[in-house]
């Protein structure tokens, strides 16, 4: 069922991104656009089959309907693979009183054990239901987990574009040729959201790396702050579009830029009605110095931050915000 968004609600008007558009200047002008005024757009025609979309959706769905205890067998382990059940996360401790109220599921980078790149922080082995219990389960997962990636890299060269870098840019073997992306399904029980009173289906948050692909039902509930610092704070609500990704820029790409584009915050309130989503985080690899891009940069802008390599500010992020670093021990 398709809810609305309440009309006294303020709701966020975002630019329209069509991968498949032979105008490559409108598109880039239109993503430049978004990215300096809320990092958050629309991408659509992205090329991943509307069939395959409710597949994906249907088999994240069957997953969270089973047995509880069936779900905590696959709980998640110290490279952060697997399901996190309600109040596992807690976005924004200063406001919440609970986690929140939303339990997921992490899919990353497939890595066996008996490979080298196996011990870095953020690749390993994924933990799979079994395929007695969800049939195709894991052929659908890792088969979205591949497209979403290339829609990811396809976003990424119209990026690269409107910082006026080379098309290819974040291409390139250290960035997104080995990248650290991660799938997270996402449930939303039937709760209705107290901000007020520190209930939320997900606390207000930035997300931490390159960019987000974000995939939702016909259920509102996602919001975003422009102006994070404004008192009282305005929240909009980013309306769900068929068949669309709502894109949104990480802290990551905002530091490279030199802040000229914006990473937001956003938050999700519950409404009352369940909420399946499904995000797509996307870092660059392990080793790939993060630093200010000639472009984004003058004398009389100079660097704000110095050079990170990718996995160290990761880490810090994962620190800062209280998640699990077990498997950096």
């Amino acid at each position: 069922m398709n809810t609305l968004i309440p009309e006294s609600a303020n709701v966020s008007l975002l630019n329209c991104i069509d991968l498949s558009s032979s105008d490559v200047q409108l598109s880039v002008s239109l993503l430049k656009q978004a990215c300096l005024d809320s990092g958050f757009f629309y991408v659509i025609n992205h090329g991943i089959d509307k069939e395959f979309m409710d597949e994906v959706f249907s088999q994240s769905k069957r997953f969270f309907n089973l047995p509880e205890q069936e779900k905590m067998k696959l709980l998640k382990n110290e490279k952060s693979r697997g399901y996190t059940p309600l109040f596992d996360e807690n976005l924004n401790p200063a406001n919440q009183i609970h986690g929140d109220y939303k339990e997921g599921y992490y899919i990353g980078i497939e890595v066996s054990e008996d490979e080298s790149d196996a011990q870095k922080p953020f690749y390993g082995p994924n933990k799979w239901p079994s395929e007695d219990i969800l049939p195709r389960w894991r052929k659908t997962m890792e088969e979205y987990h591949q497209e979403a990636l290339e829609v990811s890299r396809s976003v990424s060269r119209l990026i690269a574009l409107a910082l006026g870098l080379d098309i290819n840019f974040f291409d390139q073997p250290e960035m997104l040729g080995n990248p650290i992306a991660t799938l997270r399904l996402l449930h939303y029980e039937g709760r209705t959201s107290e901000p007020a009173n520190g209930i939320f289906g997900a606390g207000a948050h930035t997300d931490y790396g390159l960019i987000t692909l974000l995939a939702t039902d016909d259920n509102y509930g996602l919001q975003i702050c422009k102006d994070k610092d404004a008192k009282p704070q305005t929240w909009e609500y980013v309306p769900p579009l068929k068949g669309a990704f709502i894109v949104n820029l990480g802290d990551m790409l905002e530091r490279w830029s030199n802040c000229l584009f914006r990473s937001t915050l956003h938050r999700v309130l519950g409404n009352g009605q369940e909420r399946y989503s499904i995000a797509f985080f996307v870092e660059p690899s392990h080793e790939c110095i993060v630093e200010c891009l000639p472009t984004c940069q003058s004398e009389k802008n100079p660097p704000k931050f110095p050079p990170v390599k990718c996995e160290d500010y990761l880490s810090q992020k994962y620190k800062d915000t209280h998640a699990d670093l077990s498997f950096y021990a």
